[in-house]
């Protein structure tokens, strides 16, 4: 299956345990401290020169709750940036008015 450009396929599940799912995922996960963590694990589990997709060795459950928590922190960081950058215009427009 061709992946959007900008993303990438995980396979996630415990072998013995449940189905493994396919997700896929943007490449900027590859930059997050919790994406990390599950690729040193993988890289501890299946080795780091493995052919094929990457596979993640976690429960789907815990893959769903690191995805869900990254795309929380990157909300409130782009909330943030676009709240600096909107008070930053106001206080422009403000100095303009009073000169």
């Amino acid at each position: 299956m061709k992946v959007k450009k900008g993303w990438m396929a995980v396979q996630v599940g415990l072998e013995n345990e449940e189905k493994i799912e396919r997700f896929e995922i943007p490449i900027s996960y590859l930059y997050r401290p919790l994406f990390i963590e599950l690729l040193d694990k993988a890289g501890e589990v299946y080795g780091y020169h493995v052919d094929g997709p990457l596979k993640l060795p976690c429960s789907v459950y815990e893959f769903l709750r690191v995805r869900a928590e990254i795309e929380r922190d990157q909300a409130a960081a782009s909330t943030y940036h676009r709240h600096r950058h909107h008070h930053h215009h106001h206080r422009h427009q403000y100095q303009l008015i009073n000169h």
